[in-house]
């Protein structure tokens, strides 16, 4: 079993930053594509990013440019930076894990709140 558990969220004021990690339990991180979603009330949940175990990346089109998925097998964490944040950027975010090989997620975490105030 995998547990994930984010940090980083808060709230925000229109075009700042923020950086959510989560970092993972067990020692088979590297070998799981890391994902982050994001589900605003009354939205469906979103993928936003996600990262390969090769570090290939893929970004929604709403956050391109904007914000950047990494990862640090070291330290069995995935983080995503938030630059120029919206208001239409509110949401919970959670952070998910795969193999590679499947479009599905095996893992979630519980979520992290980001607001962004106008």
């Amino acid at each position: 079993q995998v547990q994930l558990v984010e940090s980083g969220g808060g709230l925000v004021q229109a075009g700042g930053s923020l950086r959510l990690s989560c970092t993972t339990s067990g020692r088979t991180f590297s070998s799981y594509r890391m994902g982050w979603f994001r589900q605003a009330p009354g939205k469906e949940r979103e993928l936003v990013a996600h990262i390969h175990t090769g570090g290939s990346t893929y970004y929604a089109d709403s956050v391109k440019g904007r914000f950047t998925i990494s990862r640090d097998n070291a330290k069995n964490t995935v983080y995503l930076q938030m630059n120029s944040l919206k208001p239409g950027d509110t949401a919970v975010y959670y952070c998910a894990a795969g193999s590679d090989y499947r479009s599905s997620y095996d893992y979630w975490g519980q979520g992290t709140q980001v607001t962004v105030s106008s």
